[in-house]
């Protein structure tokens, strides 16, 4: 399910966003995106828009596609959006994408990040993702089991 379910967030939601990633969700942040071009990503993309904007949640076009996010902690808003939308997090998409610019992480082998991880990381760690986007390399360290608790308790 987390596959299909695709968002589109304002800019007042870019904890959320980098939360929903984290999980494996395909999310366009955009925070310099007027309320109209939200609305286009959102109708042209499939896309579901969280907003905390009022007004924006209301227009006629986003009927179905649109969550009104409440006040709260990250952690809260990501209760609501779970909930709202009954949507399943499952750990086999956890860290699937990047948390920079939502590409999708693949895997690297541990041979090619020698030179470009901490030495306590290669010696600790055997598998590594890669964003070929931002060129940026990834590992399952200890921000995993934070994540997972934080699941837990939501």
């Amino acid at each position: 399910m987390a596959q299909q379910v695709k968002f589109v967030v304002d800019c007042m939601l870019g904890k959320l966003a980098k939360w929903l990633r984290m999980l494996g969700f395909d999310t366009l942040y955009c925070p310099d995106a007027d309320d109209d071009e939200l609305v286009r990503i959102a109708v042209r993309d499939d896309r579901i828009l969280l907003t905390r904007d009022s007004r924006l949640s209301d227009r006629r076009m986003l009927r179905n596609r649109c969550v009104l996010v409440e006040l709260g902690t990250t952690a809260e808003q990501l209760r609501q959006v779970i909930n709202k939308l009954d949507i399943e997090v499952t750990e086999d998409l956890l860290f699937t994408r990047c948390t920079i610019c939502n590409s999708e992480i693949v895997p690297i082998a541990k041979s090619e990040v020698k030179d470009r991880v901490p030495p306590y990381v290669y010696q600790t760690q055997a598998e590594y993702g890669y964003c070929a986007a931002c060129d940026k390399i990834y590992w399952r360290g200890t921000h995993v089991e934070h994540v997972l608790s934080a699941l837990a308790r939501i």
